[in-house]
């Protein structure tokens, strides 16, 4: 059964009526209880960080979300009655803020590609550590996505594999010769702040980037950006 720790406000609409300074809002669906409940804690315990509920399942975490609307979702990817895929899909269609990281046993290939399809902006081994979790939460509430270099190799190599493309293309879609050059970065696992010490720009100039690089390939995370870029040819990666 879901449970919701704390309430505040919220517009389902909008996303969560959070301000600077505010701690980060965090729902954890997992089905082992045990691991839910220790990682509900240990989060509780990070300043910055407020668990407002927690799910068994697919279907609980989804209602949870919408109902709580939190910044971040930590969601396992194997769970029962709807999986964690299928919830991630779900959850970002209900609540397009909420940013949510995928929790695994693996790194298959399989899961972490339909993950970054589905919207995800982060991918986690479960035996990540407390302070590894803590960060990726707050770096995902930030605007960006998680992807190491290892990652980004396996979506690579999956991409190679596909035949068929799953997207239409887009006629006369275009980025600009910086959009290209802030996605190449994006796609090495640089973060906003190290793009623009290299570029010699701000850092809110490099989060308008990728916003805009998003909006133009109607796309939900810098993942799926760098996998979309990849199959069409855009960067030139190894």
């Amino acid at each position: 059964m879901a449970r919701t720790c704390h309430s505040s406000p919220v517009d389902t609409a909008s996303g969560p009526l959070r301000t600077e300074g505010e701690p980060i809002r965090v729902v954890v669906v997992d089905d082992q209880e045990l691991f839910r409940r220790g990682l509900t804690m240990l989060l509780a315990s990070e300043t910055d960080l407020e668990v407002v509920g927690e799910a068994g399942d697919g279907i609980e975490g989804t209602a949870l979300a919408e109902t709580s609307a939190p910044d971040v979702v930590l969601l396992d990817v194997r769970m029962p009655r709807r999986s964690g895929i299928e919830a991630c899909r779900a959850i970002k269609e209900a609540v397009p803020t909420a940013k949510i990281i995928m929790l695994t046993v693996s790194d298959e290939e399989g899961d972490l590609y339909e993950a970054v399809k589905s919207g995800a902006s982060g991918y986690l081994l479960k035996d990540s550590s407390i302070e590894e979790v803590a960060q990726a939460v707050r770096v995902v509430s930030d605007g960006q996505s998680l992807i190491s270099p290892s990652m980004a190799v396996k979506l690579i190599d999956e991409f190679k594999q596909m035949s068929k493309p799953d997207r239409d293309h887009v006629p006369g879609l275009r980025l600009t010769e910086r959009e290209l050059e802030v996605l190449r970065h994006v796609a090495t696992g640089m973060n906003n702040r190290e793009i623009a010490k290299v570029l010699f720009i701000s850092e809110n100039t490099v989060k308008n980037h990728v916003r805009n690089i998003l909006e133009k390939l109607q796309l939900h995370s810098r993942m799926e950006a760098v996998m979309y870029a990849v199959k069409e040819k855009l960067l030139d990666l190894p």
